[in-house]
């Protein structure tokens, strides 16, 4: 198991809005002679947990030390949300108020699909004695841990007053607080570390328009500054995840799900993920990688359901051990290629050396994938770039400059060429779009004519200055001098 996903040690305590997620499945085969409504027979019918409930069984799933804290009526229900959280080993403080009803929705199924989701729920804030309560069991609990997510679901517990206090506290102590909001009154989690909305929640917040990246990203920015976050992390569906700093830093993902079945809990997926990782010392994209990779785990299964640290690992094995399949020979690189334009994919390629990869090859290619749906790599082979760059290059075999290209996410293949040029290549695999650094002018690009020719298109991409191979390699040199 991959000892950077080690959480044990990721103490997270849960304050948020509980909710009991219930479900009946069974099978339609008639019309009710009643009204001309359809009859589910009933098959089986079952509880999960919902809210900030799900938010600390994902952290227990992935192998967090958690502890939730939240409310719930004094009824019956409350019994099978504490049998939920008992099985799941989650700790809790659940206050139980006289006034309120359990929160909960029962979702009616047929197979995979969902019919009539009924809801159960308070919105108005706790009583003066409930928060008191909640933010004692908070104080106590707040010293042992190493990050806090506020699960905001709307049912009156994340109150202006309540997380504000929670926030306050978790400061002094130096904590990072995590925020899924709701609503659009984001006053009350000024100061928090992170706030995640979905683009929905993000666009509801923002004052102009969000449809490309720049734009969330200008807008990203301005609500960081205003709320003095440090970071804001966008889900964007099927587009993958942003994450955005009040400098306008901004990193982004792919989405990973391979299908979608449900994608009901995927948010709480998504924080708990993040905030361990991060509570783990992870480096802010990493985390992002992560919460991106489980959150397209459990969009690919039916119903409210937790990640676990098992399938997170697999997925990454299955990655790593993947990355050699993106390594391609020519011919093998046409077939796949034919398959990705029958689904309508726009094809982007770049090519070059690529010896000894840094942040500038990085930067290229981020920007190039960009541009389509598929980033294609032509690689100059041992042979090509000797003849190109002379003795001694390349500094790092064929073999391990392919590994390496292979491992990017913004990567999707990787093809060697032995020629001085990828006009061979370029002619075999046609792309819609041809990608080189802002050295060259487009008037010099190897292939571009060629492209031009059946529609395609020439982008240029600013360079990352002082991070060329030739720089970093003579900056080794005279260091050992």
């Amino acid at each position: 198991m991959d000892k950077a996903l080690n959480f044990k040690d990721s103490h997270i305590l849960v304050v948020g809005d509980i909710i009991l997620d219930r479900y009946i499945d069974g099978d339609i085969s008639r019309i009710s002679p009643e009204a001309p409504v359809p009859v589910l027979k009933k098959e089986k019918g079952f509880s999960r947990l919902g809210g900030a409930g799900n938010v600390a069984a994902n952290l227990a799933g992935i192998g967090a030390k958690c502890f939730l804290i939240s409310a719930c009526g004094k009824d019956a229900m409350r019994f099978e949300l504490q049998r939920l959280l008992q099985q799941a080993g989650i700790d809790f403080h659940i206050y139980e108020d006289r006034s309120r009803s359990t929160v909960s929705k029962t979702r009616i199924l047929s197979g995979q699909h969902h019919l009539l989701r009924i809801d159960d729920e308070n919105t108005h804030e706790m009583n003066m004695e409930g928060e008191e309560e909640i933010l004692d069991a908070f104080s106590e609990r707040l010293p042992d841990c190493r990050a806090v997510i506020l699960s905001d679901y709307g049912k009156g517990l994340c109150s202006n007053s309540v997380c504000p206090r929670v926030i306050r506290l978790c400061r002094r102590q130096q904590i990072p607080v995590f925020v899924d909001p709701k609503g659009t009154d984001w006053s009350k989690y000024r100061r928090a570390s992170c706030i995640t909305p979905n683009l929905s929640e993000f666009s509801a917040m923002a004052v102009g328009p969000v449809d490309t990246e720049q734009r969330r990203t200008n807008e990203a920015k301005a609500l960081c500054v205003a709320l003095e976050l440090e970071k804001l992390l966008i889900t964007l569906g099927v587009n993958g995840m942003q994450i955005v700093g009040p400098n306008g830093e901004t990193e982004a993902v792919k989405a990973r799900a391979m299908q979608v079945f449900d994608v009901s809990g995927a948010g709480d997926t998504v924080i708990s993920v993040l905030a361990a990782c991060r509570a783990a010392d992870m480096e802010w994209r990493s985390a992002m990688e992560k919460a991106n990779l489980a959150a397209g785990i459990v969009v690919g299964k039916v119903g409210t359901q937790p990640v676990s640290l098992r399938e997170i690992c697999d997925e990454i094995k299955n990655e790593q051990e993947g990355h050699g399949l993106k390594i391609q020979t020519l011919d093998e690189a046409v077939k796949k290629i034919a398959l990705w334009r029958n689904k309508g994919e726009r094809l982007v390629f770049t090519n070059g050396c690529f010896d000894l990869l840094h942040a500038g090859h990085v930067h290229l290619l981020r920007n190039a994938a960009k541009l389509g749906d598929k980033l294609v790599v032509g690689l100059n082979s041992d042979e090509s770039v000797r003849r190109l760059k002379g003795h001694g290059r390349p500094v790092l075999n064929q073999a391990d400059r392919s590994t390496l290209l292979a491992s990017l996410q913004d990567v999707d293949m990787v093809i060697v060429f032995e020629e001085d040029t990828p006009l061979n290549l370029i002619e075999r695999i046609r792309p819609e779009i041809l990608v080189k650094g802002g050295d060259y002018s487009k008037e010099a690009v190897v292939g571009g004519d060629m492209v031009e020719s059946w529609g395609g298109t020439v982008m240029l991409v600013d360079l990352k200055s002082g991070s060329g191979t030739t720089e970093i390699i003579h900056r080794i040199s005279t260091s050992d001098k």
